[in-house]
C-alpha cells in the first residue's frame, strides 16, 4: 500500500524559511521519521514549485492501483489554482488537503481554498504533525 505526500511551492524551504512559522526541521528529515513510524506503508513523496508537475503527478498516481490516499499541501496554489483543484476532483484517490499552519489564522486571502473543496477533508495548523494526522486518517478511513 502506498500513501503519496505531495507538496507544492516553497515547501522545499521548510526548515530554512520563516522558522518561527514552519520550524527548523527539514521536510526530508521529517518524512524519513514518518517512514520509520509506518513500516509496511510505502510513502511516495514529491515536492514541486511547478503547478503542472503537481497535476501530472496526481494524474500518474491515479493510474496506479495501490495508492490508498494522497496528502496534498498545495502551498500558495491552495488559494489560486482551479487547475489543481480540478486535478484532485478528477482522480479516484482520496485526497486530504494538508497545511502546516492554520490558514484561517493568517491573511484573509489564505482563508479561501479551491483545493479543499475537491478534497475529502483538510488538516491544518499542527505543523509537521498535520501530515502524521493525515496518514492516520487514511489508514483508518
Amino acid at each position: 500500500m502506498k500513501i503519496a505526500i505531495v507538496n507544492g511551492p516553497n515547501l522545499n524551504l521548510v526548515g530554512k524559511r520563516e522558522k518561527d512559522v514552519y520550524g527548523t526541521e527539514s521536510f526530508e528529515s521529517f518524512i524519513a521519521n514518518l517512514d520509520q513510524q509506518f513500516n509496511g506503508i510505502e510513502l511516495v513523496y514529491l515536492q514541486s514549485n511547478v503547478e503542472g508537475e503537481l497535476i501530472n503527478f496526481l494524474h500518474a498516481l491515479n493510474e496506479q492501483k495501490d495508492v490508498a490516499g494522497i496528502l496534498l499541501n498545495p502551498g500558495g496554489y491552495t488559494h489560486t489554482s482551479i487547475a489543481l483543484a480540478d486535478a484532485v476532483a478528477g482522480i479516484d484517490i482520496p485526497t486530504i488537503e494538508i497545511h502546516m499552519t492554520n490558514i484561517f489564522a493568517r491573511e484573509d486571502f489564505r482563508h479561501v481554498s479551491y483545493v479543499g473543496r475537491a478534497a475529502i477533508g483538510s488538516i491544518s495548523g499542527f505543523g509537521m504533525e498535520s501530515y502524521l494526522l493525515g496518514v492516520l486518517k487514511l489508514l483508518n478511513k
